[in-house]
């Protein structure tokens, strides 16, 4: 018996080629792409989340992508807002008698979006915010843990902005006396395909990319962005690509060592995703790895199974 789907997710690393198949696979199968990634909800921030607009055209005509360019980058976009987001894509896509093919790497976004976590809608918390700013990632893992063992489990831990914005979760949460992430019945049945490749080709592609972009003006993007009344302090938090650059534009950093930790930093990032992945697994969601022939493969894998556009 064919098992039945209505969406299909692509997960993996960064620079393992999610985008490029998620585009094939929506050419071949009548579908529309959904963002699962965190920052390229923010305008301007094109070069650095690599949005790669052109992979998106292909030769029967441009591939819809929903989710990206949806923020602006001093807003802090957050889960709340992304599963709501989320969740009116697939109506608007399944509604046209499209394929919904959600893909991505970040993998909290992913993840309660598919499983249908509900999340209050959380004000920032400035105190919180202030008390936390500037302590060692290590003492903020122990603070969230100690507020709520649940939120710890589902915090993106990849970065101190996440954490803090988990324990300022958490908090509030228990002054209200509500109970962490309650889900309701999902409405998602996914066929989810990760793409699995060798660590030493990723590190290979991960520079290889890194070397492009800056080519490409990463650093300029970031110098827009400063110039355009984006604060420093917020690139910075943003981390990544976005942090490295304004610490160099800053002088903070020079070049070559702007260059070289970034590269470090987007190797532990990749490590990161995967190990969020495999906890994916861990927690109940069935993941088809492949490798090699990434179309091909991933085409097998939904031939072998029934479309299924309503929930």
């Amino acid at each position: 018996m064919k098992n039945k789907f209505n969406i299909i997710t692509i997960i993996g690393p960064t620079a393992c080629g999610k985008t490029k198949l998620a585009v094939k696979l929506a050419e071949k199968y009548s579908g529309e792409i959904i963002s699962g990634d965190s920052r390229q909800v923010y305008k301007g921030m094109d070069i650095g989340t690599g949005k790669d607009n052109d992979e998106y055209n292909t030769g029967s005509g441009r591939i819809p992508c929903h989710l990206i360019d949806i923020a602006e980058p001093v807003e802090d976009y957050n889960l709340y807002r992304y599963i709501n987001d989320f969740d009116r894509c697939f109506g608007t896509i399944t509604g046209r008698g499209k394929l919904p093919i959600l893909c991505g790497g970040s993998g909290l976004y992913i993840e309660a979006a598919l499983k249908g976590y509900e999340l209050p809608d959380i004000p920032e918390d400035r105190g919180t915010r202030e008390e936390l700013e500037g302590l060692p990632k290590e003492e903020l893992l122990t603070i969230l843990q100690q507020e709520s063992s649940e939120i710890y489990t589902r915090t993106d831990i990849s970065s101190t902005r996440r954490i803090i914005r988990g324990i300022e979760i958490a908090r509030y949460m228990k002054r209200a006396g509500a109970t962490a992430a309650p889900r309701r019945t999902s409405a998602y049945t996914p066929l989810i395909i990760g793409i699995s490749l060798p660590r030493a080709e990723i590190i290979k592609r991960i520079n290889q990319r890194l070397d492009k972009r800056l080519n490409e003006g990463m650093i300029e993007e970031v110098e827009t962005l400063l110039k355009n009344g984006v604060p420093p302090e917020r690139l910075i938090k943003l981390g990544l690509e976005y942090r490295y650059c304004t610490l160099y534009l800053l002088k903070e950093l020079k070049y070559e060592e702007m260059t070289g930790q970034l590269r470090t930093a987007i190797h532990r990032f990749a490590k990161r995703q995967m190990t969020w992945f495999r906890g994916m697994e861990r927690r109940g969601m069935e993941i088809r790895w492949i490798n090699g022939d990434l179309e091909k493969a991933a085409s097998a894998l939904i031939d072998g199974s029934e479309i299924r556009l309503r929930p």
